[in-house]
């Protein structure tokens, strides 16, 4: 087959919203085919697989890592098995893309590497935002700032699920045995961004609110470097409108929401504004499944951009705020 006529066949592991949210990204990437779905339950599995027409289905991890219907995988499942399951595929020689947080520490994450590379197979951190048109748009064009000062990023969303722990059911998103959080689920998309765009700072300082089920409902870090400090806040108990900001000595780089970048514009020292911003598709999903797609056909191992240090780095650091604050997962024992 011409590697210009490749399909690339993705089997999916969980049906959760996230994952249907993918399969819109999907439709938008025409290498991309949904080839088979994975649930525990095989009733879940067949309905979720009826809704997108696709006839295989499997409630066996180890049956479909070994299945030759699929070349690649999705997982999306909770944090704790993110590890665990890419490890099954990546030994099967499949492809794996794998949700954010990437895993539930870094020594999962550095033996994630390890099998991908030993296996010869793509391994990706499912971090949609950074491989967007307007993400792009903010690399290309952060030199006009002058001397970085300062990298602020604000992404507080009141969690749906929150309402149901408050009447004392604790669902998935706030459980420490799934290694899940504020942290885990909101803080990674304000520091993965930073992380691209300035590599690792030389020291951080964490505060946090732990929640009764073990985990931090709200958090704040400030990373220092050698000419820049960076400041996150994330919240999934509260909500926050603030955008992101990277402050230079000639300007500041506004970005509106930096879960989305779905805006950026530059207001210089003097007020004169540029805007920067781009149309790019709704499904933004879409820009980190062509980035997946093509690195398999065009027989590379790892994004530029969603690099494995940069994966790296983003889980170290979360390490070190999760030890600041107190916070331990059961996966940080085995």
């Amino acid at each position: 087959m011409n590697m210009d006529d490749r399909i690339i066949r993705f089997g999916v592991i969980g049906t959760s919203e996230i994952t249907q949210v993918f399969l819109k990204g999907a439709k938008l990437v025409e290498k991309f085919k949904l080839a088979a779905v994975y649930s525990r339950k095989e009733e879940t599995a067949r309905e979720f697989a009826d809704k997108y027409g696709v006839k295989t289905i499997f409630t066996s991890l180890e049956e479909m890592a070994k299945s030759d219907e699929i070349d690649a995988v999705y997982i999306a499942s909770p944090n704790s098995f993110h590890a665990k399951q890419a490890i099954i595929f990546m030994k099967n020689r499949k492809h794996v893309l794998c949700e954010k947080a990437f895993a539930s520490n870094i020594k999962e994450v550095e033996e994630m590497i390890k099998v991908a590379k030993e296996n010869n197979v793509v391994l990706m951190e499912a971090m949609r935002t950074t491989l967007t048109p307007n993400f792009k748009i903010v690399m290309e064009n952060i030199y006009k700032l002058g001397k970085i000062r300062r990298y602020f990023s604000s992404f507080c969303k009141y969690s749906s699920r929150y309402d149901k722990y408050r009447e004392g059911v604790v669902l998935n998103a706030f459980k420490r045995e799934l290694s899940n959080g504020a942290l885990m689920d909101i803080g990674v998309y304000t520091i993965y961004p930073m992380i691209t765009l300035f590599g690792e700072p030389k020291e951080i300082k964490a505060t946090s609110y732990m929640l009764e089920s073990g985990v931090d409902g709200e958090g704040s870090v400030i990373f220092k470097y050698d000419e820049i400090e960076g400041t996150v806040i994330y919240s999934k108990i509260s909500n926050s409108y603030l955008p992101t900001e990277i402050q230079g000595e000639e300007g500041t780089m506004i970005i509106d929401k930096i879960n989305e970048v779905n805006s950026v514009k530059i207001v210089y020292k003097d007020g004169n504004i540029e805007e920067l911003s781009t149309k790019q598709e709704e499904d933004s999903m879409c820009y980190e499944i062509d980035e997946f797609v093509n690195l398999i056909i065009n027989n590379k191992k790892e994004s530029n951009i969603n690099s494995l240090e940069n994966s790296k780095i983003v889980m170290k650091i979360m390490d070190n705020v999760r030890s600041q604050i107190g916070l331990e997962f059961i996966a940080d024992k085995n």
